[in-house]
């Protein structure tokens, strides 16, 4: 498994502009190099809102799934391509994100791990979550996301939601 630093990003209303940039890479194997590039131009993607790069890099059998606060109505499993996108329209709709920073990324074969720190405001009570730690494991079959497994602080998510 390889380490990767990224520089800060940031991602402003719903799922804006993410820009990462890679610092201090080291060398990785072939399906390593291309799972990594492939969550990183994903991120990019939903970050910038650029939908058609998002869905060519989506296998139509991809899982988002989030644990959490069930009440909240971003939490669980989403599968599939149509239905991802739905979701990312109802968690546009509920949060906006105010800072995003991704602080250290790591690779090996199919699998991505990505670390950082993010802020919002839930849209239901107006109320900023304050400043929260996320995780984020990703796998990549042939070129495309097959899993977006996110962890966040949904306790300090869910208590703003509902204020």
């Amino acid at each position: 498994m390889h380490r990767r630093t990224l520089l800060k990003t940031s991602l402003g209303a719903s799922l804006a502009l993410i820009l990462g940039t890679q610092v201090g890479a080291q060398n990785m194997d072939e399906t390593t190099q291309a799972s990594f590039d492939t969550v990183m131009a994903f991120m990019g993607a939903m970050g910038s809102g650029d939908m058609e790069t998002m869905g060519n890099l989506m296998a139509d059998d991809m899982v988002w799934h989030t644990e959490g606060d069930t009440s909240l109505p971003w939490i669980g499993e989403t599968v599939g391509k149509e239905a991802i996108f739905e979701f990312l329209g109802v968690f546009a709709a509920n949060f906006q994100t105010t800072k995003w920073e991704n602080t250290d990324a790591f690779a090996s074969g199919d699998t991505v791990a990505v670390f950082g720190h993010m802020n919002g405001i839930t849209t239901h009570s107006g109320k900023e979550i304050g400043e929260f730690t996320f995780a984020l494991r990703a796998k990549v079959r042939d070129g495309q996301v097959v899993l977006w497994n996110w962890f966040e602080d949904s306790f300090a998510i869910s208590q703003a939601y509902h204020g």
